[in-house]
């Protein structure tokens, strides 16, 4: 057999796959495997910006470091759209509702857009205060400011490829947008250098040109992606005169989105706020952080994908009635989950200082960085497992579980872990504690992490995941005659917008 007959057969279209019967390893690792290397792609975005701004300067380096939290913080308040629209399109296609799924498909589109257009408005406006909060040194804060509004101005394209994403996982095809992403990326890599250092008459832009080249590769991933769904011969279809806004069912979207949203802006708080209390030391702390959120980033792809995987499994199991195939694939990922992201946390100890080092070799970043990724190493399994459980709950639409798992354990535990352990306030002398320094802030990432695990494991085993089956219509609906009647392909499908979603 050739390489490529092997890795073809790595690979299993739509059409192939049936999440709803059949060995779950194979149809989660079928899944989630395109999205491990779609995720990996999507990293290469913002390594790509870190290794060339690495070589163009610390400050330029501190500055997309400040910038990036934001950026996530940005993404996750409207990402809750997204997974309300691949939550949907999953349950309806397990439940063999294709009209149904289209129409859901086509006003996540449009809600996720308009969100990132206000988002993006928003944002440029109170950049600067918002970048203020961390009271970085001035030269960095600048570069910041200029990085971050050519990203404000930018985010409807990356809400767009990125609800692309969501939509086509939804329906079970994830090797389309893995395709995408592959051109984009190549894209964004090629044009970095050329932007941040300036080549023949393009001008020297630094800091922005990284941000310009970002917008520029996902501007044209959402321009294929938009393509293919109005196409619809991958995945799931949208049709134009379905985008039209419908009031009624963005309620449906923003009940099962909004505490999705506000899992992810529960993260990327968590992330900015710990960021505050990183930049009370060094620039070079502040860079340390930014490389070690990036690599840490990278080294949790494979735990995405696999949550990414299980929301959709789960959502089809749903679906098609087969909670008991919910349990099992959510089992199964966790421990998938645990061991895979064990085997990496050990490569990572032995060989953090490397890591850092291909991003910035400076050696104050270098050792700081290597602490970093020591002490949260250890714990990368259970990070695994937090992430399998929460798919699984976003995939039954219990989306508010998700959320509150991931503001209370990250905001109330690791925040304030971070910032006692980290400034000394302890009043006693043990081990690093009792005196100021950022190790105080990596022993929080861990502790957080294990808990948060603990956590997760124990509400899904206790039950509280069942009873949201999303295509099922609300009693109270029928008997108001509330129904919402959509014009699908045939321009007879009716949907439910309002169908009753239960959270916990």
């Amino acid at each position: 057999m050739s390489i490529t007959s092997r890795l073809a057969g790595l690979f299993k279209s739509q059409s192939e796959l049936d999440l709803t019967s059949g060995s779950i390893p194979k149809s989660l690792f079928f899944l989630s495997f395109p999205i491990v290397i779609t995720n990996l792609l999507q990293v290469g975005y913002n390594l790509a910006d870190t290794f060339w701004l690495g070589r163009y300067s610390t400050e330029a380096l501190a500055a997309i470091s400040l910038g990036f939290p934001l950026v996530y913080l940005f993404i996750s308040l409207g990402l809750g759209l997204t997974v309300a629209g691949s939550v949907l399109v999953a349950q309806h296609t397990g439940a063999e509702e294709s009209d149904e799924a289209e129409y859901a498909a086509s006003q996540t589109v449009t809600f996720t857009l308009l969100a990132g257009a206000v988002i993006g408005a928003i944002g440029f406006v109170f950049i600067e205060e918002l970048l203020q909060v961390f009271g970085a040194e001035p030269v960095v804060l600048s570069l910041a400011v200029d990085y971050m509004e050519v990203i404000s101005v930018g985010l409807p394209f990356l809400f767009g490829f990125t609800v692309f994403i969501a939509l086509m996982r939804g329906a079970g095809d994830t090797i389309t947008p893995m395709l995408v992403m592959l051109g984009t990326v190549v894209l964004n890599v090629a044009l970095d250098p050329l932007l941040i250092f300036g080549v023949g008459p393009l001008p020297q832009l630094g800091v922005e040109g990284a941000a310009v080249a970002t917008v520029i590769s996902r501007g044209c991933a959402m321009a294929v992606g938009l393509w293919l769904m109005l196409r619809g011969s991958h995945g799931i279809q949208v049709h134009p005169r379905q985008m039209i806004p419908d009031l009624g069912y963005s309620k449906k979207l923003l009940r099962i989105g909004v505490p999705a949203s506000v899992e992810n802006t529960g993260r990327a708080i968590s992330v900015n706020a710990v960021l505050v209390i990183v930049t009370l030391f060094s620039t070079s702390v502040v860079a340390a952080f930014g490389v070690g959120i990036r690599v840490f980033s990278m080294i949790f792809m494979p735990a995405i994908a696999i949550d990414r995987g299980v929301e959709a499994m789960t959502g089809q199991n749903i679906g098609a009635g087969r909670e008991d195939r919910v349990v099992a694939t959510n089992r199964f990922a966790a421990k998938t989950s645990f061991l895979l992201l064990s085997g990496l946390g050990v490569l990572t100890f032995v060989f953090a200082p490397s890591i850092i080092r291909v991003f910035d070799s400076t050696p104050a970043v270098v050792a700081e960085g290597a602490t970093f990724l020591r002490w949260i190493a250890p714990t990368f399994g259970f990070v695994g497992i937090l992430r399998a459980y929460s798919g699984g709950f976003r995939g039954a639409g219990k989306t508010l579980t998700a959320a509150t798992i991931a503001v209370v354990l990250f905001g109330f535990i690791r925040l304030p872990i971070a910032y006692v352990a980290s400034q000394g306030l302890i009043p006693f002398e043990i081990w690093f504690l009792g005196s100021r320094t950022p190790t105080g802030i990596w022993f929080a990432f861990a502790v957080s992490s294990v808990v948060a695990a603990v956590v997760a494991a124990s509400w899904f085993e206790l039950g509280k995941w069942r009873g949201a089956k999303l295509t099922e219509q609300s009693k109270e609906e029928s008997a108001d005659g509330t129904d919402q009647a959509v014009s699908a392909r045939d321009g007879t499908a009716d949907v439910d917008p309002d169908s009753n979603v239960s959270d916990d």
